[in-house]
């Protein structure tokens, strides 16, 4: 039997690899996407994700949070993995292989500060994206993709509101995400059976002629899996 000749391991060229972020916020009830404005070559001057490339001495979370740290100014942010990004030409400058990340925040909580890399760092309504430089537009489509498909099984979307709200407000978020129109009153049927959120016994004050009632998000519920379904009307 013959044996294929192999190369030793120095002798195969390694690619780079990459992090690219998408950060979704939600406020106002707008889901935007955080954007940079790049300083250098390629795609200068142009709107991309943050990014960058993976140290020897880091794992792709450690990647995700100097990003975070350094070129949008937080940290202790929920992130989860989302695809590996091969193309070939998908960087101009050589052979680069991205791993996407998705990352969730509540604005109100942020202060977020450009990196010295960035021209401007800027939150832009998913529904109203400029131009984006390296594949950086199909990285955030299949991001929102997975959060519109996540959202209705497991509880991330309560990285993006407060950690009070009421049930209109929750129900706001979900069709916003979802971009349908959701039947009120199947929505808090479901989210109350499933135990999703807890009454807190408390009442949102100042509004006119209404006191909301308060909850919060159900923690043990990240300790077993569920199924909501959301019913469009």
């Amino acid at each position: 039997m013959t044996q294929t000749n192999q190369k030793a391991f120095h002798e195969y060229q390694n690619p780079s690899l990459a992090v690219d972020l998408v950060v979704f916020g939600y406020h106002d009830n707008t889901l935007s996407v955080l954007l940079l404005n790049r300083k250098e070559e390629p795609f200068k001057d142009c709107w991309t994700l943050p990014g960058g490339f993976l140290q020897m001495d880091e794992t792709f979370l450690d990647t995700c949070s100097r990003i975070l740290r350094t070129k949008l100014g937080m940290d202790g942010v929920f992130v989860e993995q989302l695809y590996s990004f091969d193309a070939l030409n998908r960087d101009p400058r050589g052979r680069v292989i991205a791993v996407g990340y998705y990352a969730l925040i509540n604005p109100a909580k942020f202060q977020v500060v450009a990196g010295s890399m960035a021209n401007d760092v800027k939150w832009f309504n998913v529904r109203k994206l400029p131009a984006m430089g390296f594949d950086h537009k199909s990285i955030f489509q299949l991001a929102l993709q997975r959060l519109q498909s996540k959202i209705q099984y497991d509880p991330v979307g309560f990285e993006l509101l407060d950690e009070l709200f009421t049930i209109t407000e929750l129900h706001e978020l979900y069709e916003c995400i979802l971009h349908i129109t959701i039947d009120r009153r199947n929505f808090r049927r479901k989210i109350l059976d499933a135990a999703y959120v807890i009454n807190t016994g408390m009442k949102r004050e100042g509004l006119k002629n209404r006191h909301p009632e308060l909850y919060r998000f159900n923690k043990q519920l990240k300790k077993h899996s569920f199924q909501i379904s959301i019913p469009a009307e």
